[in-house]
């Protein structure tokens, strides 16, 4: 799909074009899928992960492979789920799965597009940027009865020039100094239960002082999953007080829903956009040292 308005066409890709180019040698398809299972009893464990794996074997988009979030791209010795890698270590995982300068990748997900907008932001933090995102993802794929498959695919190993971009995911100090700084804007992307502090999933009530919420499912067409228009994504925004003078710094529980939300204010042309990691799910639940609001 070409909207004219995106900053990048080619990063967002419609279930049409890519059910024309499902035979094209040079395109690689990866199903992104994880699933979060909230438990609001333990702030210390929010959620339990559960790899979409199982799924992708049962049924997949034709022709795609399978790229595990957490137990393949996540540093497993975190505390926290999805923590990225050390930058060198994750291109070095992309390249085993198939990813290289020689092939475009397609990422999808079926619960929602933020599992692929957290993998595309990765693959670009290592320097890889032939990437797109399927727009409404797996589930628009079959409401238009598309080809799918239950082969469990693995591409060969590939490579590409590891040309990391070290400022994309940010950690708790950055955010702790962009608190009080007027040039940033501070974003909050899960429910407004959350911001509220009605909601204590991630311990400590609340959110990161001076933060505004932009929930990241306002994002999308709630009938189709598909993004919203580029002027009803520009207005969401613009309402918030966010523009483009702006160093935006995205959040959310643990650096998921906070992808989406900065995709989107990347094809929207901002320019100075981060992602901190992870999240409230260390902010408010971990150290309790950080500052914490809530109303």
């Amino acid at each position: 799909m070409k909207l004219d308005t995106w900053k990048n066409p080619e990063a967002i890709v419609s279930c049409e074009w890519l059910s024309q180019n499902l035979n094209n040698n040079n395109i690689r398809i990866y199903d992104c899928t994880t699933y979060l299972h909230y438990k609001d009893n333990d702030p210390t464990l929010p959620y339990i992960v559960e790899s979409g794996r199982e799924n992708y074997e049962l049924c997949n988009i034709q022709n795609s492979s399978f790229l595990d979030l957490h137990y393949d791209l996540s540093d497993q010795n975190s505390p926290f789920r999805f923590t990225l890698p050390k930058l060198e270590i994750l291109a070095d995982s992309f390249k085993k799965k198939g990813i290289g300068s020689d092939y475009h990748v397609i990422l999808y997900s079926r619960n929602g597009t933020q599992w692929s907008a957290r993998i595309w932001w990765m693959l670009r933090a290592v320097g890889f940027d032939r990437a797109s995102i399927l727009d409404g993802g797996f589930n628009q794929w079959q409401k238009m009865n598309l080809p799918t498959s239950r082969s469990n695919l693995t591409f060969s190993q590939s490579d590409f020039n590891f040309s990391p971009r070290k400022n994309i995911f940010i950690n708790k100090d950055v955010v702790l100094e962009a608190i009080n700084n007027p040039k940033f804007k501070i974003l909050n992307s899960l429910t407004a239960d959350i911001h509220n502090g009605e909601n204590p999933r991630y311990g400590r009530p609340g959110r990161i002082p001076t933060s505004i919420n932009v929930p990241f499912h306002e994002l999308l067409d709630s009938k189709t999953g598909k993004f919203k228009k580029f002027d009803e994504l520009s207005k969401i925004f613009q309402l918030k007080g966010i523009t483009k003078d702006s160093c935006v710094l995205n959040y959310c529980g643990g650096g998921i829903a906070a992808s989406l939300e900065a995709f989107v204010l990347y094809q929207l042309g901002f320019e100075n956009i981060t992602i901190y990691d992870n999240s409230l799910h260390e902010w408010a639940a971990v150290d309790q040292t950080l500052p914490m609001e809530n109303s």
